[in-house]
């Protein structure tokens, strides 16, 4: 006993002086945003920002170019060789408030992507950039101006380095549509002096889709460091000279200046979705006095901070890289919507207020978020491990929504409702924060909000998603039903991906049966449980599958498993016939524990030829008419299965796999190949699968627990401020040869581990998990 406590205190006093040591590192320099930037999402790539911010500064290579479908656009690619601007805002279904420097002869159209100098766009070299978390600058090859972008939380910092010139230019491109953002309503553009000011309306795809009529609004305050030799306005190509204020679409602001060799030209603009008078005092509380240097700093310093919650020790340089620029995207989506005075906009399009506590401090934040669809097999998860201050704060966003509107909602932007696939995961996602202990809200409205987005259907708004949820608590499960308008996640009697909805459904109903459970609320998880059996209906014990039903209660004919969108959303019955998360050893069971070992084996087998589904093509569905599909929601718990069916070893031998051979470290070969990295998900999965630490439940089981993995570093240490967890929890590995992937002992604190799940219990008390790794 005595050796085993000296032993556990020599390796806390080891471990700790390591982390401390570590801590003096940059951990940006392993963020590498132009990783799978190639075919990413209009979110993806915005390096001048802080974790969670609501300024989101980035290069725009094609802010608007192929958006037909209201998701598709990229805003920057890494093939791309000219720039057409800088945008303010970046997230889903927003963007806009576009800066761009020039010199020479005014333009104030940006230009087309295959020909440059038809606008203010400027050519670049991949020589002459560089981006990492907190801060980017590129060289404009066309004007020889350095552009420079970082950020505070609600304020965009850019700095234009200017040659010698008489015709240096200031753009102010407003009144045009960037990025996901949709059709411009209107614009307003003010100049005073050293101040540009104004907002933009704008009509997103997947607004008018959930909540026609309803529209997205944007607003700026910038205040620049040099006055201007002359300005003027503009619509599209058409300028006003020496007119401070125009409004409507196309509408912009130019300011000319002369300039000496080297002189910069600061812009700080403050940022906000509610009003001008609150972007200007987020500029204000945050920035006022604060240089573009110092601002730099501290977003440096922030990012650094936030990373270090998980430390990564030894291992391949390489997957440093990419555990810390996926750990990067995880925490730049679902940005801050609310100002600095707790001001935030609401559903019904008018402002809304967050309490404040004694020290005139809003008591949470609001956040902008695309769909959680998928996210608890990663973002949620990695949450709850490292970042509960953050999860908290989601959920009482989320919980705002619900009061202003009465549904939660999926997916919001400016708390309008932009639900992406037509589902709502938002309430599994809160029942498994109540079951780690997440809890500072108001648990009964948040139970309520839960039980009401599982279970009602009438007078349910299409925003809420989940539309055919009356007929699966009806029935069982959701019947597969053709659409003939285009619009199916809005049908109510089934649904065109009925099959994979009674899968989520029951998944959902399982995760609101045991938050019933805990709040004594007897009725509801009874009848929550009968819900998560849900899944049984569909399982076909003749094709071993599960199949959708129509109807009338009959398996659908003409069935081919490896057919995607007859039954399942972005997937087929391949991959869906493993979505029972929250029971998979009952799915085993009926399968059979060897067959679905030897299917689950061999699939995984076929498709590490195809890149686990990433394919070769650069094509965010590449994967949906596979048997597995890792660049997209639905398969993301597969690999870790055999957790549940007696071989461990094989999930260990294929998540590995994925993450050495889906993961890459460059533009193209990033998430797969052009695969869909919604909001940080894939890279998330990367973080916890590589530490060794996934749960196929998501947390949502009565005595949460993470399935212990091989990790890919020799030492991780999750560490939170001391105010959020007093302990540091350290995993230590030793492996036999430096690829070795199969864990053979585990120890915690010092005493051997049976079995292979970690309970969250324990991980947050602290202390220190050994593991030793075999060759495969």
């Amino acid at each position: 006993m005595v050796k085993r406590i000296i032993y556990y205190f020599c390796s806390l006093f080891v471990s700790t002086a390591a982390v401390s040591a570590q801590q003096k590192t940059d951990l940006t320099v392993f963020v590498k945003p132009n990783i799978g930037s190639v075919h990413s999402r209009y979110f993806f790539y915005t390096p001048a920002a802080v974790p969670f911010g609501m300024a989101k500064l980035a290069p725009s290579t094609n802010g608007s170019y192929g958006n037909k479908s209201g998701w598709e656009a990229v805003g920057y690619d890494d093939r791309h060789t000219s720039i057409e601007g800088f945008a303010n805002f970046h997230e889903f279904q927003v963007g806009g408030v576009v800066f761009a420097p020039s010199v020479g002869k005014l333009k104030t159209m940006p230009g087309q992507l295959d020909r440059p100098q038809s606008g203010y766009r400027s050519d670049f070299d991949k020589k002459d950039e560089f981006a990492t978390s907190g801060y980017y600058r590129v060289m404009l090859k066309d004007y020889n101006i350095l552009a420079e972008l970082t950020a505070t939380k609600r304020v965009g910092f850019h700095r234009y380095t200017f040659p010698k010139t008489e015709e240096a230019n200031l753009i102010f491109d407003i009144g045009h549509v960037m990025g996901e953002s949709g059709p411009v309503v209107d614009a307003e553009v003010n100049y005073d002096k050293q101040h540009v000011w104004g907002y933009v309306v704008t009509n997103p795809v997947y607004v008018q889709k959930y909540q026609q009529g309803a529209t997205v609004k944007m607003f700026f305050f910038a205040e620049i460091n040099k006055q201007p030799k002359s300005f003027g306005t503009f619509r599209d190509s058409i300028t006003f000279d020496q007119h401070t204020r125009i409004k409507g679409k196309g509408a912009g602001v130019y300011l000319k200046f002369g300039t000496e060799a080297g002189e910069s030209i600061d812009i700080k603009t403050g940022l906000s979705y509610t009003s001008v008078e609150n972007a200007q005092l987020n500029l204000l509380k945050e920035a006022k006095d604060m240089s573009f240097d110092a601002a730099k700093n501290n977003a440096l310093q922030t990012w650094n901070s936030e990373l270090g919650r998980i430390l990564v020790e030894g291992g391949k340089a390489d997957d440093r890289i990419k555990f810390y620029t996926g750990l990067y995207h995880a925490l730049l989506g679902r940005g801050l919507a609310s100002d600095v005075n707790g001001a935030y906009p609401k559903n019904d399009g008018s402002v809304g207020q967050i309490a404040l506590n004694k020290q005139g401090q809003p008591i949470h934040h609001h956040y902008n978020t695309d769909a959680i669809w998928g996210a608890f097999w990663n973002l949620t998860q990695l949450w709850s491990i490292a970042y509960p201050d953050y999860y908290n704060d989601w959920i009482q966003s989320q919980l705002l929504v619900y009061r202003d509107a009465g549904w939660l909602g999926d997916g919001i932007a400016n708390s309008k409702y932009v639900s992406g696939v037509g589902t709502n995961f938002t309430g599994l996602a809160i029942a498994a924060a109540y079951n780690v202990g997440i809890r500072d809200y108001d648990v009964n409205l948040a139970y309520d909000a839960v039980r009401k987005n599982e279970l009602e259907a009438k007078n349910r708004l299409p925003g809420a998603g989940k539309l055919d949820v009356g007929v699966f608590v009806r029935k069982g499960y959701s019947p597969y039903i053709k659409d003939d308008h285009g619009s199916p996640e809005l049908l109510t009697n089934g649904s065109p991906f009925g099959a994979s909805h009674t899968l989520e459904y029951a998944f959902s109903a399982g995760a609101a049966a045991q938050f019933a459970k805990s709040l004594g609320r007897q009725k509801d998880y009874v009848k929550f449980q009968e819900l998560s059996n849900g899944w049984r209906n569909l399982y076909d014990a003749e094709t071993k599958f599960m199949r959708p039903k129509d109807s009338t209660g009959r398996f659908i004919s003409n069935f081919n498993p490896y057919e995607p969108w007859r039954g399942f959303q972005e997937g087929n019955a391949w991959q869906y016939t493993f979505y029972v998360p929250h029971v998979p050893q009952e799915l085993v069971k009926l399968v059979g524990k060897d067959l679905f070992n030897q299917r689950l084996d061999s699939i995984f087998t076929v498709s590490q030829k195809n890149v686990f589904g990433g394919g070769t093509q650069i094509d965010a569905f590449a994967g949906i008419e596979s048997l597995y599909n890792h660049g997209n929601q639905p398969n993301l718990h597969i690999s870790w299965l055999f957790y549940f069916s007696g071989r461990p070893d094989l999930s260990q031998k294929w998540v590995r796999a994925i993450c050495n051979e889906f993961y890459g470290n460059d533009a193209i070969h990033g998430y797969g190949y052009g695969q869909d990295e919604d909001q940080g998900q894939l890279g998330a999965w990367y973080v916890l699968s590589s530490i060794g630490l996934f749960d196929v439940r998501s947390l949502t089981t009565e005595k949460p627990a993470l399935q212990i993995g091989a990790p890919l570093f020799d030492r991780v240490t999750i560490q939170l401020p001391k105010k959020l967890r007093k302990n540091k929890f350290i995993i230590q590995v030793k492996k036999e040869q430096p690829n070795s992937s199969i864990v053979d002992q585990v120890r915690l604190n010092n005493r051997l581990w049976k079995g292979w799940q970690l309970p969250f219990e324990r991980l947050v008390e602290g202390g220190i998990l050994d593991l030793k790794l075999k060759g495969d």
